[in-house]
């Protein structure tokens, strides 16, 4: 490990130490004993994203898991990570994790019927468009750990499984991927999975399951073949950004998928 690692690394528990207190840029740069600029250039190669969006990841992440442990209310819980506005604080829970506070509070029902609608699921081929040559990101999943259960995987605009993915699917097994039709533009790949073993609050809180992410980007330009995707699926690393995206809402969205195809085979 290089020196510059190992100093972001201890960044990195810093933070997860001290969620609680404020942490501006100049702070974060003073444990690693750089300048704020050399710092803020250092975390972005190791985590790829910039320092201070990394801490307000995290502590929604932490405000997904008060949501689900606590009865604090909504602004409570805004207050707790530094929110002073309930408004400024629903709008950005909303758009990074794909639903309100409020509807993330009340979707542990949702999340154990679509586990059961998954598993009894028998074609899992999604509806797509054939596709091209220019216009797909294919690849191969794999795993460190042998596990049973299903893989989501997505393109997203940033580093980070936040927001609803440009593009994204959910497999069956382990092995090949494509997403058809993509357009031009830049993309980050992630991907993680859900065993079947996994309660729902396992699923709504996915802080232990195998992922993958991205720092490099996929550039996607017209009448250009993007290479094959090796994608590893890994257990969760310190310097991992949080899951941020609702995986219960990625889920719905396959099903409607399935259940759109089903109607349309049926007619």
């Amino acid at each position: 490990m290089s020196v510059h690692c190992s100093e972001i690394d201890e960044v990195i528990s810093f933070i997860h130490q001290h969620m609680d207190e404020p942490l501006p840029l100049e702070r974060l740069a003073k444990v690693a004993a750089y300048s704020p600029y050399h710092f803020t250039r250092l975390f972005k190669e190791k985590t790829g994203l910039p320092p201070l969006y990394y801490v307000s990841s995290l502590r929604l992440q932490k405000a997904k898991d008060l949501l689900l442990r606590t009865g604090w209310s909504v602004r409570d819980i805004g207050l707790e990570i530094g929110q002073q506005s309930l408004g400024t604080f629903t709008t950005r829970f909303t758009e990074r994790v794909g639903m309100t506070p409020s509807e993330f509070r009340n979707s542990v029902q949702q999340t154990d019927n679509h586990l059961q609608a998954l598993r009894t699921l028998q074609d899992w081929r999604s509806p797509s468009s054939a596709p091209s040559a220019f216009d797909c990101i294919e690849g191969t999943v794999q795993a460190e750990v042998p596990f049973e259960g299903v893989i989501l995987i997505g393109l997203f605009a940033k580093p980070i499984p936040e927001g609803i993915p440009l593009y994204g699917t959910l497999l069956s097994s382990l092995g090949g991927f494509c997403f058809t039709g993509v357009k031009p533009g830049t993309y980050y790949l992630m991907a993680t999975s859900v065993s079947w073993s996994m309660q729902a609050m396992d699923v709504l809180l996915p802080q232990a399951t195998l992922r993958t992410r991205a720092k490099t980007p996929i550039c996607v330009s017209p009448f250009t073949r993007v290479p094959h995707q090796e994608v590893h699926l890994y257990p969760p690393r310190l310097d991992d950004p949080p899951i941020l995206i609702s995986l219960p809402l990625l889920m719905n969205r396959f099903l409607h998928g399935m259940l759109q195809a089903s109607a349309k085979k049926g007619r």
